[in-house]
């Protein structure tokens, strides 16, 4: 039933958001659908808990507007509520009650000055409190006065009266506890977003199944996390998706550039109904200004834009993240400076998968130096596994899994090999884009938890030892040196091909004469 109920809410949605589509580009009304959601959920929360507040006293939360002690009541939700949901809304500014508003009478009521009004109090009414960094600026995105809603105020009020009263009339079942039918409704047009996005889908979104498989690589063995970190955290899927690899996450941690995708990955997070207390989302640029540096985690996840520019400042060789390597990433390659820094924030007990592109398994300078020190000197690299192209979003660019942990030297054995798996031809096409399926994502998986050998698909190589060890090949990582997927042709029968060569030829000479006969019998010339 709840899958049933999660599929036509997320129907709902999207055909709502395409009341959008044909007034701007993709960016645009995926901010301004994505918002209002998110203001109604945050009213109908509000509304939930005043409900719940208010029962012993008889009275619901319209209610409280006109009663005799209304400030005082007024007061007390307001910091009970604060304190709970992390913001304020009054009855007036409740999502149903500006679109009833908005439609009153049939009309097009005037409501935009209002929404503006409600959107900022939002914001306002947590200042001062614990929850203010998580949801400032959060509506930022939404410019009701922008030309692209319609050219006339008028047209704009329409267009956005239109849209609230289509939300208005879905029951988001907020009420069910045990449900998250509205959080995955809301990863849906996400997803659907990013894949109309083309190449800026990368900066804010990973595909759901690349999400599952780092996931599950750094939860092995693991029920509950103290704590998971994302430095690239875009919509903060990669995070929230950890969450449910597992029965409980202590708190969520996370650092994104872009501002608009940052607001995005705080609502993301409300929206799965994290309590803001959990969660910590920073809005900088992790590599020059990272803003979780004393912390440590227990597992870290990250997806982050591959071969970046980054400024690799000589200043930086005094950063404890970069120090103990002697050199520095390329400033046209970021790739190994967020290995880097995930290396330094990760906890002794925990483990990291990042996504990269495969020049990081092969490439020389700088990038070969960091590659060996962390295999030779710290042994921390567990596995590499190499994923099929055109997987993700606005690149169709082979990439690989890095999966590093710090406790290997606990497993004697383990810490003597690093396993390969090359599950780059195990996957389904869909439209353009290749996808894993389930027992593509299931076979990594067991294979990475089984460490086993697999012809064609995996092998557990000695970092020393022999003639085909890593350090034999010089650290390089390249997939296909381990993982041997050459696939021998058939042998050709050259006695059955002569014999099928002077059939045809028989064949043809036959066909020949009969061609000729017809020539004649018609008094033409024949074609050869």
């Amino acid at each position: 039933m709840a899958a049933e109920q999660k599929q036509k809410l997320e129907q709902q949605l999207w055909n709502i958001a395409n009341t959008l589509r044909g007034k701007m580009d993709a960016d645009d009304f995926r901010d301004y659908i994505l918002g209002f959601i998110f203001y109604k959920y945050l009213s109908t929360k509000m509304d939930l808990y005043a409900n719940t507040i208010l029962k012993p006293d008889g009275l619901t939360f319209q209610e409280v507007a006109g009663h005799p002690e209304e400030a005082l009541l007024m007061q007390e939700i307001k910091q009970l509520a604060i304190d709970k949901l992390g913001f304020f809304l009054e009855p007036s500014e409740l999502f149903s009650e500006l679109a009833k508003r908005g439609n009153a009478g049939g009309k097009n009521n005037f409501i935009l000055g209002d929404l503006a009004k409600v959107l900022t109090h939002i914001e306002q009414s947590t200042m001062g409190f614990e929850s203010e960094e998580d949801f400032g600026n959060l509506f930022s995105d939404l410019d009701l006065t922008s030309h692209k809603l319609g050219k006339s105020e008028a047209d704009k009020n329409e267009l956005i009266v239109k849209v609230l009263i289509h939300l208005d009339e879905i029951d988001f079942d907020l009420e069910n506890t045990d449900s998250d039918v509205l959080g995955d409704a809301y990863e849906y047009l996400i997803g659907k977003f990013a894949s109309g996005a083309g190449k800026k889908a990368g900066e804010f979104y990973t595909p759901q199944q690349v999400s599952s498989v780092l996931a599950q690589l750094v939860t092995v063995g693991k029920e509950k996390l103290k704590s998971v970190y994302d430095p690239t955290c875009g919509s903060g899927s990669l995070l929230l998706r950890v969450a449910k690899e597992v029965k409980s996450v202590s708190a969520f941690y996370g650092q994104e550039m872009n501002p608009t995708t940052y607001n995005l990955c705080r609502m993301n997070m409300i929206m799965h109904d994290v309590h803001y207390k959990r969660f910590d989302i920073k809005n900088e640029d992790t590599l020059e200004r990272p803003q979780h540096f004393d912390l440590r985690f227990e597992a870290i996840v990250a997806n982050p834009p591959f071969s970046a520019n980054w400024s690799a400042s000589p200043l930086f060789m005094n950063d404890d993240r970069f120090s103990a390597y002697g050199k520095l990433a390329p400033s046209s390659k970021a790739d190994f400076a967020f290995v880097q820094h995930m290396v330094h924030q990760l906890d002794d007990n925990g483990t990291m998968a990042i996504v990269l592109p495969h020049g990081v398994l092969f490439r020389g300078g700088a990038e070969g130096h960091i590659r060996q020190y962390l295999i030779k000197e710290k042994n921390y690299l567990d596995a590499v596994i190499g994923l099929p192209a055109n997987i993700f979003y606005g690149t169709s660019i082979p990439t690989c899994i890095l999966v590093l942990k710090k406790d290997r030297y606990q497993d004697a054995e383990r810490s003597k090999s690093i396993l390969f798996i090359d599950a780059s031809q195990h996957f389904e096409k869909v439209k353009t884009q290749n996808m894993l399926r389930t027992e593509d994502i299931d076979k990594i998986i067991n294979t990475y938890k089984d460490r086993s050998n697999n012809a064609k698909y995996s092998h557990l190589v000695p970092v020393y030892g022999d003639a085909d060890s890593i350090e034999a090949n010089d650290f390089n990582l390249n997939i296909p040196r381990y993982v041997d997927t050459f696939e021998e042709e058939d042998a050709i029968d050259l006695e059955a091909v002569t014999a099928e060569l002077r059939e045809l030829a028989t064949q043809s000479k036959t066909t020949d004469a009969t061609i000729a006969n017809f020539c004649a019998e018609l008094n033409i010339a024949t074609p050869f």
